[in-house]
């Protein structure tokens, strides 16, 4: 599990599973139905990007986001 605590460490771990899958920027993004550049823009942590995009490409990654109180 990889603990999220910005758009940063959020998009480095999109990042990380994009490259485990073996997908590029432009076959995900074809995919998912959204520009190759908010792709480039949620792996780097940009922080006004689309929220619903956002989990419909971590889903469709086989991702889940979790929230739990810290500490726990």
């Amino acid at each position: 599990m990889t603990s999220v605590k910005d758009m940063k460490s959020l998009g480095d771990a999109v990042r990380k599973r994009r490259r485990e899958l073996g997908y590029t920027q432009a076959f995900l993004a074809e995919y998912a139905g959204v520009s190759t550049s908010f792709l480039s823009e949620l792996e780097n942590g940009k922080e006004t990007i689309q929220a619903g995009k956002m989990m419909e490409i971590i889903a469709l990654l086989g991702m889940d986001v979790c929230v739990s109180k810290r500490g726990e």
